[in-house]
């Protein structure tokens, strides 16, 4: 047996703190002989399976701290009847899922299903809506819901339960898919079913080892739960002193460029090094793409409290950053966490592909996000700000800037060409522009300039 395919009680005693778990009492259900169809031999089929798993269902509910962090834990026993979903498993999670909304508790589901129960039939298919019921009510009354994928993850329980938790964990090399390994089509590539997949898709946010479970889960429960924090906005972060130029403002428009595009200021990963004591990231936007290298998103510890951050790492931001980045804001929005956005970008990707895969679209979803968001958004320009693509990620009214920044409706040498001017007059274009941190706050755009003292908060 892998190390995936533990039973419930197994991936329970891994990820809970010792002795802490306590089993929710399963609802009671009175059903008809063989099930709600009436199959034949499913009450045996039944019978051998408790007494093969020591349980009575395909999930043991209950609740546990997890690092510290008390949660209500789904746990799934594949070797009851392949952890399918019946009516009865859908009484359980329900049940789980309102006892944590009364108790205000974030949901656990370890997941490890081969989909709903064919002896229950369209019976056992709708508790796949009772469980979205559940989940979409939770979701409402602002509890996280973090999904840990193991082995395997298919059908509904991953349509429901795992693609629709706030954040997906999965661990290596399971089987993750709609599909499962015997109705998919005889040519599929078994590697597209996979939790590496999906990570690569941007379905899944990180895959853990089974020994750092524990510790990942915990982080991801600490920074998520009890957060609700609507009216403090995130204090800004302090430029990194060693990676720091000089603190005099530019003196012309070409040389606010040049400073931002210089390649020794510091970049989002050196300033969310030195503001968060830990983070955790989310990856992907749930819609086929990733963008690790254009943005940075998720949630950090800053002096007690936390903090969700989108970060753009100074190169073309590509639609799936966007969408991970609207993703982000509207789930720190939800949660109450207030929100930090870093801009550095020369502008949103522009090639074909970017235009193919929506950019515009995904573009508009984080201007939404922002101005839609009721926690604070808190922006700092620490490099470059090219046009609506770094524009989307800033907050109205509350957006900074490091003299180590431009914002600009368009790069000077574009200008430039657009006027059908030469190439001498591109450093006159950045002057007429008014780029420079010090225009901006003049020109109201910005709130201020937070300079590299290497403290933070607004000046």
């Amino acid at each position: 047996m892998p190390d995936q395919r533990r039973t419930a009680r197994e991936v329970l005693a891994l990820v809970t703190d010792d002795g802490s778990f306590t089993e929710l009492p399963p609802p009671a259900r009175e059903s008809r002989p063989d099930g709600p169809l009436g199959w034949q031999g499913y009450d045996a089929s039944r019978a051998r399976a408790a007494e093969r798993t020591g349980e009575e269902e395909s999930v043991v509910c209950g609740t546990a701290t997890v690092g510290g962090t008390r949660a209500v834990l789904i746990a799934f026993e594949f070797g009851f009847l392949g952890g399918s979903l019946g009516e009865r498993t859908g009484d359980r999670l329900e049940g789980a899922y309102a006892h944590a909304r009364e108790h205000r508790l974030p949901v656990v589901p370890l997941i490890a299903t081969g989909g709903s129960r064919m002896q229950e039939g369209m019976v056992a298919l709708t508790q796949l809506q009772r469980v979205a019921r559940q989940s979409a009510l939770t979701r409402a009354a602002g509890l996280p819901q973090i999904a840990v994928l193991r082995d395997p993850t298919t059908g509904g329980g991953w349509a429901t339960l795992g693609a629709g938790a706030d954040v997906v964990l999965a661990l290596p090399g399971v089987q993750v898919g709609f599909a499962g390994s015997r109705v998919r089509p005889p040519d599929a590539d078994p590697a597209a079913y996979t939790a590496e997949a999906q990570l690569a898709a941007g379905a899944a946010d990180a895959v853990v080892q089974p020994e750092d479970l524990k510790g990942t889960l915990g982080r991801w429960l600490r920074l998520l739960s009890g957060t609700d924090d609507r009216t403090s906005p995130a204090p800004l972060p302090a430029p990194v002193p060693a990676a720091l130029a000089a603190t005099d403002l530019p003196a012309t428009g070409w040389a606010a460029v040049q400073r931002a595009r210089s390649p020794k200021r510091p970049r989002a990963g050196a300033y969310l090094d030195a503001y968060f004591t830990t983070r955790v990231h989310i990856g992907g936007d749930r819609c086929g793409g990733t963008d690790p290298d254009g943005i940075l998103c998720g949630f950090g510890a800053h002096q007690g409290r936390t903090v969700a951050f989108a970060a753009q790492t100074g190169t073309g931001t590509r639609p799936a950053g966007y969408r991970t980045a609207a993703r982000l804001i509207r789930l720190a929005d939800r949660l109450g966490v207030p929100v930090l956005t870093l801009v550095d970008t020369p502008g949103a990707a522009n090639d074909a592909e970017a235009e193919r895969q929506g950019a515009g679209a995904a573009i508009a979803e984080v201007f939404g996000a922002v101005a839609g968001a009721r926690v604070p958004v808190t922006t700092l320009v620490i490099g470059e700000g090219g046009s609506g693509g770094a524009l989307a990620l800033a907050a109205p009214d509350n957006t900074w800037a490091t003299p180590d920044s431009y914002f600009s409706v368009i790069a000077p040498e574009l200008a430039a060409a657009i006027l059908k001017r030469p190439q001498e007059e591109i450093e006159n274009t950045a002057d007429q522009l008014r780029i420079r941190p010090q225009d901006l706050v003049e020109l109201g755009v910005i709130r201020g300039i937070v300079r590299n003292s290497g403290q933070g908060g607004a000046p």
